[in-house]
């Protein structure tokens, strides 16, 4: 007689899908071994039991210790939920605050890893799995996509973690790998620039252009920024506002109010004039935002309508379409820079939290060959009659007279 298993132990049996061939081990027997774990019971009486299957009896034991382990450590995994079901989760609930354009671009950076992993049970999910999908997508996807959807891939996985769904995060144990080279960011030589705001004359984006490399203002500063916080009698602006889902500015110290040079207060008065004449035109099609930079009825610029148009108006200035708007902002910085204004004043009229941001990230050297130690050293032995570098009376490393022979 078999004796009946205690309470609490697990159950093990085999589930046939045929007629039995071999009642003692079930070697020929059509079916599979099943294992089962009572848990207790749920909130309406039922019993809860988690079940693990395998080709032998064998596996199954073994599926049942790492169902232990999983236990033990309060993890609850859940059959057959994938990683894809655990990133679906984390954009719906993983992400408060975050605006739906966050949530997408997100969700577009795991795509190429989910096509390759997605279906795979986020408890059976290895390192070695991760790390696979990451090095094919290097190949074909610049280093700075790569470690995007590396770094939401881990916070997916850590959001699924914290649910007790899976015992630890893979993601996290692997290192990035190194994509392709991406483009470079561009910065506007000054004749490039001069050339860019002479095209941009006969643009509707001269006033855009002109603002943002001409004060270095983020894109989303210019988008948001209203005929309020602009004095044109005075000749500034008020940066206190962007495009971004809670209305403020990137950073505390991106609040700031600039002087505008001569060519930017020329350049709004006559686009103050144009919207006039735009509004008339519109009618009751007109939508009033106060915006400085708007469309032809008022309303606020698409983000993907400036990048276009802004091609359109680098194309004609003669510097090709391999352009985007925020290198207005990187030229402003890399301008100010080549005429020797100190990194930290430039960060100053950037708006950046740290002069290393402005140094590291913006500026670019425009001057093909650094002459600065030259010059320096011109200055100071320009005369070649000029005595040794050694003082009178020190002696060279080789043990000889204090000056070398001429």
């Amino acid at each position: 007689m078999v004796a009946r298993r205690g309470y609490g132990e697990d159950g093990i049996y085999f589930d046939h899908r045929g007629d039995c061939r071999d009642p003692a081990h079930h070697r020929s027997c059509a079916g599979r071994w099943r294992g089962v774990v009572s848990l207790g019971y749920g909130p309406g009486g039922k019993r809860v039991r988690k079940k693990v299957s395998g080709a032998t009896k064998t596996e199954v034991k073994d599926k049942l210790k790492d169902l232990h382990t999983d236990l033990d450590a309060g993890v609850r995994p859940v059959r057959g939920y994938t990683l894809e079901q655990a990133v679906t989760d984390w954009l719906a609930v993983g992400l408060p605050g975050r605006t739906a354009k966050t949530i997408e671009v997100n969700r577009d950076s795991l795509k190429p890893v989910l096509a390759r992993i997605g279906a795979r049970p986020l408890q059976d999910l290895t390192a070695a799995d991760v790390r696979a999908a990451l090095t094919a997508m290097a190949g074909t996807h610049a280093t700075r996509t790569v470690q995007k959807a590396h770094n939401c891939l881990t916070r997916a996985i850590r959001h699924a973690e914290a649910q007790d769904l899976v015992r630890r995060n893979v993601s996290a144990l692997v290192d990035t790998p190194r994509g392709r080279e991406g483009r470079p960011s561009q910065s506007l030589t000054p004749e490039q620039a001069t050339a860019l705001l002479a095209a941009a004359e006969r643009s509707r984006l001269r006033a855009y252009i002109a603002l943002c490399l001409l004060t270095g203002i983020r894109s989303e500063e210019a988008r948001a920024l209203t005929w309020d916080h602009v004095d044109l009698n005075a000749g500034t602006v008020s940066v206190w506002r962007s495009v971004r889902a809670h209305g403020d500015t990137k950073t505390q110290r991106s609040r700031r109010t600039l002087k505008l040079p001569e060519v930017v207060v020329k350049a709004l008065r006559d686009h103050r004039e144009r919207q006039a004449g735009e509004r008339d035109n519109a009618g009751p099609l007109w939508q009033e935002h106060g915006l400085v930079l708007a469309t032809s009825v008022g309303t606020p610029l698409d983000s993907h309508n400036v990048r276009r148009d802004f091609r359109k108006v680098t194309k004609a200035a003669g510097l090709g379409e391999r352009w985007v708007p925020k290198e207005l902002r990187t030229s402003f910085v890399s301008l100010m820079s080549h005429r020797g204004v100190s990194v930290e004043e430039i960060a100053r009229f950037a708006g950046h939290s740290s002069s290393r941001t402005t140094e590291t990230i913006y500026r670019r050297e425009l001057r093909p060959v650094i002459t600065t130690g030259a010059e320096v050293m011109d200055q100071l032995f320009a005369n070649e009659n000029q005595t040794a570098l050694v003082p009178t009376g020190e002696r060279w490393p080789d043990g000889q007279d204090t000056r070398p022979a001429r």
